[in-house]
């Protein structure tokens, strides 16, 4: 919000400041013609209206952007605005035609009920039968990819292989996806495989209202019994900014009526669900907490009875890398026994673990379900996990500061000069600042500071700041933006990639105070 007067008085008072002329040392001119340059640079910018309306808006990158030669010059923020916007969406348009945005599912199915199912009677004339047999009894792949053709339109192909108990089979499928205006858009299928027939579908999608929406899927599905057809509505609303309800209505193979009420919130999901059709009706409550931790821990709950027994399902999942997500989930039901389904989720790849324990109720296998994994992954995170995410951050902190370095050195040497040419500026507002009994830093330091016990280990990596800081108070005030303090003059970044702060020792009318701030937290000083 600086006026042009604001900015013209900061740029003389930093021309006085790095003017070449004001320095006879040969060293400490050639520094200063470098930062007197920078500083004409940024003024060029930010006088220039178009340039500064690119600059408040998009930054640097907007700067960068290709295209703005061609735009006039006499335009407003908002017509700059969507000038950009525009821009952005050309170069979104050919990032688009090289994306495919692959996803895949691998499931593998485990029958392990000879853990706890085995009888020893039957087992005492076979060779080995000391040892339980655990057999994989089916398996599920399953991928996509799209190819986008236009702005508007988009093809799917996705294929799936299945198999259980020695027989299986596949299909394949082809999509095209039409969008047809901001309300909706429209699907064609196309599908064929080993088990069934050819299929044909249409999915329409439809915003009726800003609060509610329209979806419905009819196919043909062909086979040697004739043709089957199917039609799928759904009907959802915004009951609330964080609830939704939904409708649906199944016609064909397993003809249904559905309704069901989503809640989701910061800090948790609640879903109730009510089934009536053919030949499964049931009713489901499940809930899901997520804790505000770094990891994004999640731990869940649910209840499901109907025609085919009760089911009880509890987990729990959580981040173990950037791009990883693991989850584990007990299911304890009538008559389907106890199960433990493993689910990793790796960008956009799933693998599914389903391990069938036992077709009965067991105490002992529910509490191995549950205790095992939980020894186990604690056991892998202390031991595997978190030592292979150290050692990764730590390998990209190093590529970073790599790929930084002549970069980091440069502004070290800009810093550095900076605080010299500063020196004589500093010692005027100093004296200045006790003539009032005003306020005069008496010790600051930036960059990477270590409070905690746990991070004891880690080295203090901090810069000396006081002169650059002193030399930024003006009638007995500090005022620092919501901005990384590391583009400050005199300042430069001394733990590239790490959390940074400012911790700053003052005196102000006699007497001492101390602040200390976040890197990009706003700051002024004095407190009141």
């Amino acid at each position: 919000q600086a006026s042009q007067e604001e900015l013209k008085a900061a740029y003389r008072r930093l021309c006085m400041l790095y003017h070449p002329d004001k320095h006879r040392d040969p060293e400490l001119k050639t520094q200063a013609e470098r930062l007197f340059n920078l500083v004409h640079q940024a003024y060029e910018v930010l006088s220039d209206p178009q340039t500064r309306a690119i600059y408040d808006i998009y930054g640097r990158r907007g700067l960068e952007m290709e295209g703005w030669e061609v735009v006039e010059r006499k335009r407003t923020a908002a017509e700059i605005r969507e000038e950009f916007e525009r821009l952005q969406r050309e170069r979104e348009e050919r990032r688009l035609q090289q994306r495919t945005n692959p996803k895949g599912t691998i499931s593998v199915g485990i029958d392990a009920t000879d853990l706890f199912d085995r009888y020893d009677e039957e087992y005492e004339d076979v060779p080995g039968s000391s040892f339980p047999q655990i057999e994989i009894n089916k398996m599920h792949i399953s991928q996509s990819i799209e190819a986008p053709l236009t702005a508007t339109d988009t093809a799917i192909l996705s294929g799936n292989l299945s198999t259980q108990n020695g027989n299986g089979g596949g299909s394949i499928n082809l999509a095209l996806r039409r969008v047809t205006s901001a309300k909706g858009w429209g699907e064609l299928e196309f599908g064929a495989g080993d088990l069934h027939g050819p299929l044909f579908g249409l999915k329409i999608f439809r915003n009726l209202t800003p609060r509610c929406f329209i979806t419905t899927n009819c196919a043909l599905q062909f086979s040697s019994r004739g043709v089957r057809p199917s039609l799928t509505t759904v009907l959802a609303r915004n009951l609330d900014k964080n609830t939704m309800g939904y409708l649906q209505w199944r016609w064909g193979i397993q003809s249904a009526m559905n309704t069901s009420i989503v809640r989701d919130t910061k800090t948790s999901h609640f879903t109730v669900a009510l089934q009536l059709g053919i030949p499964h009706s049931f009713m489901m409550v499940s809930y899901q907490h997520k804790f505000q931790d770094e990891d994004q821990t999640r731990v869940k709950g649910s209840l499901k009875a109907g025609f085919f027994g009760t089911i009880v399902e509890y987990g729990a999942e959580r981040k173990i890398s950037r791009h990883s997500v693991l989850g584990a989930t007990v299911s304890v039901g009538v008559p389907q026994g106890v199960s433990l389904k493993i689910k990793l989720n790796r960008a956009s790849q799933t693998y599914f673990f389903p391990v069938h324990l036992t077709d009965q109720l067991l105490p002992s296998a529910v509490f191995y379900a549950t205790v095992g994994p939980l020894v186990i992954y604690f056991a892998m995170h202390r031991l595997v996990i978190k030592p292979y995410l150290r050692a990764q951050k730590e390998r990209e902190l190093e590529k970073q500061r790599e790929s930084t370095a002549s970069d980091i050195l440069q502004k070290k040497q800009e810093a550095e000069a900076a605080v010299r040419l500063m020196q004589e500026s500093v010692r005027r507002i100093i004296e200045a600042e006790e003539a009032r009994m005003g306020l005069i830093v008496v010790n600051a330091w930036y960059g990477k500071f270590v409070n905690d016990n746990s991070r004891k280990n880690e080295k203090v990596k901090v810069i000396d700041v006081t002169v650059p800081l002193q030399c930024l108070v003006k009638d007995s005030k500090l005022i620092l933006t919501e901005a990384s303090k590391a583009g400050l003059p005199g300042f430069y970044d001394p733990c590239v990639g790490e959390e940074k702060s400012l911790k700053v020792l003052y005196q102000f009318r006699g007497v001492l105070h101390q602040v200390m701030s976040a890197d990009n937290e706003a700051l002024r000083i004095p407190k009141q």
